[in-house]
């Protein structure tokens, strides 16, 4: 079950205060390393999010800037709450940093040419998605990645859900991963899900031209605090990027925004997709109405859930 507010991003609000303190005073992380006998690899990984803070930590660093109680005890609470065990950790997820910010994230926009969104892919076609990517991976972890996608899912119907803006390639709705089975699965619940209130899915078409990206995938993490730094999330293939300098994450919105004017309206992507559901129903020899939320696909045939 997921739970509420997240260690990582704890974490970075912690570090985000620490580096004002420093700044505020014109001090180099060589000079307050030197004065509380921290390494300086230390004091930017602490300022940075990558790592925790003990409240003796908090504690001399308080010292040196001089700050005041209140303000101190602010500091050592995120600092508490920045070790607490996270729901993923038991998943073992490679990704858990990405995990620890989506999970409080006010708003969150994706982009992907390849593929469908993780926090809307069904067991069947992230199965698919990932056995592809990694062949050599045994099913216990192919199983143990599927969990973790699906866990993740609760975001967008939780209490505090985020704003959820996806915009997909219409090759995502003709490449077939698994098979017409799963993809018809799949497409059912897009439209599904292109429902909810708090959901925009946009699909641009073959006719709309060259795409103004470069990447194949990208993910956009807004917070609305002013202590917490937007992030882009961009996946590659040997290594992941995190960037949250405010230029190069207008970047990312400038260009998201491009791409959802590609899109069109949501009534056009969801046209787009019945089509394509309709497409793999006469592939697969079933009669299903697409839209229904409590339809099941089964291999060679359509059944209504029970």
């Amino acid at each position: 079950m997921v739970g509420t507010g997240s260690p990582t991003v704890r974490r970075r609000e912690l570090g985000a205060l620490l580096r004002k303190l420093r700044t505020d005073r014109h001090l180099k992380i060589e000079d307050v390393a030197r004065q509380v006998e921290f390494s300086p690899s230390k004091i930017s990984r602490m300022e940075t999010g990558h790592r925790g803070a003990s409240a003796r930590d908090i504690r001399d660093l308080c010292d040196l800037y001089g700050v005041e109680d209140d303000e101190r005890g602010h500091l050592i609470e995120l600092a508490n709450e920045g070790k607490r065990r996270a729901w993923w950790l038991p998943l073992r997820l490679p990704y858990s940093d990405y995990v620890g910010l989506e999970a409080e994230a006010v708003t969150i926009s994706d982009y992907g040419l390849g593929g469908m969104p993780g926090l809307l892919q069904t067991p069947d076609y992230a199965k698919a998605i990932l056995q592809a990517a990694v062949p050599s991976w045994v099913p216990e972890i192919v199983e143990q990645r599927v969990r973790g996608r699906i866990a993740r899912q609760q975001l967008l119907s939780g209490p505090n859900a985020p704003q959820f803006d996806a915009v997909i390639d219409e090759s995502v709705l003709h490449r077939i991963v698994g098979s017409p089975v799963v993809m018809h699965a799949q497409l059912t619940k897009l439209l599904d899900v292109s429902e909810f209130s708090n959901v925009s899915l946009g699909v641009i078409p073959f006719e709309a031209g060259a795409l103004p990206s470069g990447n194949n995938k990208f993910i956009i993490l807004a917070f609305g605090s002013q202590t917490i730094a937007d992030v882009v999330f961009v996946e590659g293939l040997t290594g992941d990027l995190y960037l949250d300098d405010p230029e190069e994450v207008e970047v990312y919105n400038l260009t998201f925004r491009s791409l959802r004017e590609l899109a069109g309206t949501a009534e056009k992507t969801r046209a787009m997709i019945a089509s394509m559901i309709r497409a793999y129903e006469a592939q697969i020899g079933c009669s299903c109405r697409p839209g229904r939320s409590n339809l099941q696909v089964r291999v060679g045939h359509c059944r209504t859930a029970e």
